[in-house]
């Protein structure tokens, strides 16, 4: 048996990258969106005795009428471990005067959020002149409280507009409200249906619903024409799965009836609400704060941050200076604070410079684009960005992760600018964005009584030199959410 090979002990050199702690934060940092960088900095705010607000430029810069015209600004390009000592106030006051304060001018009510005794002038705001949403719920408990009920009735009613769900649908069979309403004598089936039909009668039409296909029906009231509200009555009873696929075909010959006849219920239908319990109340909209406003400037394309993503924060020299009178071994603690108030203010204006940086590259790229639309979007990677900054890929790629750019064509992530080459016949590359933008102009335009297939359309973008699969036709069209040419199909 042979003996084992005893162990050798052997050093070796090695190399590896480490980041330190500030470089730790400066990249957790920059990858945040400005919602939730603004939430970082607010709790770096509330644990750091070094920290403070900056109050001094708080308030929102009035327009003046006769401003001129502003000065072109000097885009930082100063990678990540060069950044100045610029403070973040002084950040925000250099891009007002570089585009001027009308560049990124919010609505004058964006300002008036105090309410009217909170106004030192008196006056009335335009919030408080407008009308409070009202919800579904207190709707529909307003319409039942002018209407000569009992009081039995009025409480079964009452359980059943609370029942209803945001859509205005009502989920919860009806024995089980009945069970849950303890009343003497009992409450039984016909009770909770005519307090159903009750709630079905009020405004929105077609709350109470327990099902799409009931909701529909009960708007179908609104349907003057007789013919056309019996014909919609027989599609949706019957046969609301071929209406789903637009199956114009099948359902004449179901019904026996004309292809222009259904189409005409089809489109009708189509026009009523199938959530009714929507238009009460406010919705959930979700705004787009950006980070980036751009404006052109003497025929140039700039690049500005936007004063109200970025948070004022400064270290408290006072605090600072004292702490260094008196330091000594036993406040280790407040040491460390100190250190990481000095990293939160340096990554702090970090971020925004690299951020301002990567999104003035991306303009000069891509000003085509904002200039004559999506067709002249032109296809760019990360490493063009990352070369022409003197940044790594991987922070560009943070730096364009959840943050937008307002534009005179909208507002978009910074990652919609970027996308892969693809190929053209005459040996040139084309972006996805300009291929989308071939396609949507195509179906635009197209005959609603003989829609393109995603074959044909990939066949006329290789006539113009484009070459695209008909799966990636199909892939661009549902990120459009255009239906298929089946669902756009209309009978002439």
């Amino acid at each position: 048996m042979p003996m084992p090979t005893p162990p050798v002990l052997r050093q070796e050199h090695r190399q590896h990258q480490a980041l330190t702690p500030r470089l730790q934060q400066a990249v957790r940092l920059l990858q945040l969106s400005s919602l939730d960088f603004a939430q970082e900095v607010r709790d770096a705010l509330g644990r750091n005795p070094f920290l403070e607000a900056d109050e001094v430029q708080d308030e929102t810069p009035t327009r003046t009428p006769d401003m001129g015209e502003p000065t072109l600004p000097e885009t930082p390009t100063a990678p990540l471990e060069d950044v100045g000592a610029t403070s973040t106030a002084d950040m925000a006051t250099a891009a007002d005067s570089h585009l001027g304060t009308d560049a990124w001018d919010p609505s004058p009510w964006s300002s008036g959020t105090t309410t009217r005794s909170a106004r030192p002038d008196g006056d009335v705001s335009a919030i408080d002149l407008m009308a409070a949403d009202e919800g579904l719920r207190p709707h529909l408990h307003r319409q039942i409280n002018t209407r000569p009920l009992s009081d039995r009735d009025r409480t079964l009613v009452g359980c059943v507009i609370e029942s209803l769900d945001d859509d205005g649908y009502l989920r919860t069979d009806l024995s089980e409200l009945a069970a849950l309403c303890e009343m003497e004598p009992p409450v039984d089936t016909a009770e909770m249906n005519m307090a159903l039909k009750l709630v079905q009668s009020l405004e929105p039409v077609g709350v109470g619903a327990r099902n799409v296909a009931e909701c529909l029906l009960l708007q179908l009231s609104e349907i003057e024409d007789d013919s056309l509200r019996t014909l919609a009555t027989q599609i949706i009873e019957g046969h609301m799965d071929k209406l789903a696929q637009h199956d114009v075909a099948t359902l004449a010959r179901r019904l026996a009836r004309e292809p222009a006849e259904i189409e005409a219920a089809c489109d009708r239908i189509r026009r009523l609400n199938p959530r009714p319990g929507w238009q009460m109340g406010s919705a959930d909209i979700r705004y787009i704060t950006p980070d980036v406003v751009v404006r052109k400037v003497k025929d140039q394309w700039v690049a500005a941050l936007n004063p109200a993503i970025m948070p004022k924060v400064r270290l408290n020299q006072r605090y600072a200076d004292l702490f260094r009178q008196h330091r000594d071994g036993r406040h280790a603690e407040l040491a460390a604070h100190l250190q990481e108030a000095r990293w939160t203010v340096r990554n702090v204006e970090q971020r925004f410079s690299t951020i301002l940086s990567v999104a003035q590259a991306i303009l000069n790229r891509q000003k085509q684009f904002l200039e004559h639309g999506p067709l002249a979007m032109k296809p760019m990677a990360l490493r063009e960005i990352a070369d022409e900054v003197g940044l790594h890929e991987s922070t560009v790629s943070r730096v364009t992760n959840n943050k937008y750019m307002a534009t005179p064509a909208g507002v978009f992530e910074l990652k919609f600018f970027f996308s892969r080459p693809m190929p053209t016949a005459n040996g040139g590359a084309c972006s996805a964005t300009a291929i989308r933008g071939v396609i949507k102009d195509m179906l635009e335009a197209e005959d609603p009584v003989q829609p393109l297939s995603d074959a044909e359309i990939a066949r006329r973008l290789a006539r113009q030199g484009l070459t695209v699969a008909r799966r990636t036709v199909t892939k661009y069209r549902q990120l459009m959410k255009i239906p298929a040419v089946e669902q756009r199909r209309r009978v002439g």
